[in-house]
């Protein structure tokens, strides 16, 4: 078990067992066999797999039908899988400790939304408060035909849901696929350039437009653009109505998208105590060091070599330097040419939590600036209005100033250790010891040269 998983194999069906719910009382036919398809066809490939266990949990739709204990015996009689049922308070907890698996010590209101349901819990610095679970699933609103009596259920279901969960909403972390379908489209629609859905956080006044947008959509319209499937959009307006009555009646700070949800949750409730407290963003970066840097444990000394010159810096930014330091020398094996390209993709669109968009840019500058000189360039270009200027200019200090580590030692571990970086506002001072006089050449002399432009400093390079 890692504290940020990577996610070896990824598949997900809309079955649509909750459709028609409400008039029957009943799991859908077409949705049933659609599920048992799919189950049996998981089952089999993680036997194929090797796989040491299995959980497989059902929430609102088996949970509410009367022939939901039949389709959980047939589940287990032809796929080999023991269906757990999550009440509608388990299945809010376990979408709280999903996004608390992206963000240890995240405050303010969890949604998730099902097919069948939507559950609201709120958290207060990483601990699980208030839970609660309504109807409010696309599914189920998709049964009530008459528009006004629809919008009069959204409004008291929303409203009740409020009452049961109540407490400040500095955010909003929004779960699940028919809020993860709207985001795409809002980055659409406003030309977005990071398409990467976690932690994307759009602004309130823009996502109201896009709710707003989507009720004058066709679904051919709306595929065209995100390649979100049929069944997903056909449910996308009905969350769009739920979302925007959520956003009149919570009044959140701010929105957050959040990928992880409850099958994260049951991971992180899997969890020791010690390392839930570990940082998601430097242990998935010590893990990427790990399995891809030629000397993995240089990041770390490389760090400890640097902190000299950032001796006002806050933690958030001490954080994301060391979050660099540990990826500076994953992507060795490409081609010279395209390093510093290839870096800045790679991070920008890695698999990481606790990070935010504008951190994902930097790290990206930091990495591409390691390996060349020339500028932010055409990278910068895409991605400018999402980092401020000053923030890119200490992107390019990192960078270069992890580029003369890296020079000078090689990336091997056991050579910082004997050469010192100073500065003191007016000069950037390399001391070496006598083990590391022989380091010293035209190569490095160049890269502390870079590094001292950028902070305004005379570069020396002393000999003890």
């Amino acid at each position: 078990m890692a504290r940020s998983p990577a996610y070896f194999y990824n598949e997900k069906v809309l079955c649509g067992l909750g459709a028609g719910l409400a008039e029957t009382g009943r799991l859908s036919r077409d949705g049933w066999v659609r599920a048992m398809a799919a189950l049996r066809r998981f089952a089999a490939l993680a036997r194929r797999m090797e796989l040491s266990g299995l959980i497989a949990v059902a929430t609102a739709a088996v949970r509410e039908a009367l022939d939901g204990p039949a389709f959980c015996e047939q589940v287990q009689r032809e796929s080999g899988l023991q269906l757990h049922v999550a009440s509608g308070g388990e299945e809010a907890r376990l979408a709280a400790k999903g996004v608390l698996l992206g963000w240890p010590h995240a405050e303010g209101l969890v949604c998730d939304m099902g097919g069948a349901s939507m559950e609201l819990a709120h958290l207060t610095r990483g601990e699980i408060g208030d839970c609660a679970t309504s109807p409010l699933g696309p599914l189920k609103l998709a049964d009530i035909l008459d528009p006004q009596a629809r919008a009069k259920t959204v409004k008291r279901e929303v409203k009740a849901l409020r009452k049961a969960v109540p407490g400040p909403a500095p955010r909003l972390f929004l779960v699940g696929g028919s809020w993860r379908a709207i985001a795409k489209l809002d980055m659409e629609r406003t030309g977005y350039p990071l398409k990467v859905l976690h932690s994307y956080e759009p602004p309130i006044p823009q996502l109201q437009e896009t709710l707003a947008w989507i009720r004058d959509q066709d679904q051919a319209r709306m595929a065209a653009l995100t390649g979100t499937s049929s069944a997903r959009l056909s449910l996308v307006p009905l969350a769009a109505q739920v979302l925007a009555e959520l956003l009149r009646r919570v009044e959140p700070g701010k929105v957050k998208i959040s990928a992880y949800g409850l099958r994260e949750g049951l991971l992180y409730r899997q969890m020791p105590e010690a390392m839930r407290a570990l940082d998601p963003l430097i242990e998935a970066c010590r893990h990427m060091e790990a399995v891809a840097a030629r000397f993995p444990g240089f990041g770390d000394a490389l760090c400890a070599w640097l902190a000299p010159i950032y001796p006002d810096a806050p933690q958030t930014r001490l954080r994301l330097m060391r979050a660099a330091c540990l990826l500076h020398d994953i992507n060795w094996r490409a081609h010279p040419d395209y390093r510093g390209e290839l870096c800045f993709e790679s991070v920008i669109r890695a698999n990481f939590a606790g990070v935010t968009h504008a951190e994902r840019i930097f790290l990206g500058l930091a990495l591409l600036n390691r390996y060349k000189t020339g500028g932010p360039g055409e990278e910068m270009e895409r991605y400018a209005a999402l980092i401020p200027p000053a923030d890119v200019a200490e992107a390019v200090v990192l960078g270069r100033a992890m580029r003369l580590g890296s020079m000078l030692s090689g990336s091997a571990t056991g050579i910082l250790e004997h050469a010192r970086l100073a500065a003191d506002g007016r000069r950037l001072r390399l001391t070496l010891e006598a083990p590391a006089h022989n380091l010293a050449g035209d190569a490095v002399e160049r890269r502390l040269q870079s590094l001292a432009a950028r902070l305004n400093c005379v570069a020396e390079i002393d000999l003890e």
